[in-house]
């Protein structure tokens, strides 16, 4: 199972978790399930959530970080080490 929520608004994704559980006597009224079988699929709605507002109202750049990076960088201060680096694309620890 795939879950994309790159597309998705956060009216959405509360929609779909505020919606009914699923059981057996749900499914059986709706002509489903003879009634022998039993599902139910519950989520904590307030802390997915509460998950979910945060991920959207996060910002896509981190600008605190990306200032750090540039003053080091400016100042020439970044080391690179090209054996880490390596053995990071080749899925080493480095």
């Amino acid at each position: 199972m795939r879950i994309d929520l790159s597309n998705a608004t956060a009216s959405q994704l509360s929609n779909e978790l505020n919606s009914k559980p699923v059981t057996a006597q749900n499914a059986a009224q709706s002509g489903g399930v003879n009634g022998e079988d039993h599902a139910t699929l519950t989520s904590d709605s307030t802390s997915v959530g509460s998950l979910v507002s945060a991920a959207l109202n996060s910002p896509e750049v981190r600008q605190g970080t990306v200032n750090s990076l540039r003053q080091t960088i400016s100042s020439g201060k970044y080391a690179i080490d090209p054996a880490s680096i390596a053995a990071s694309m080749v899925g080493e620890s480095a």
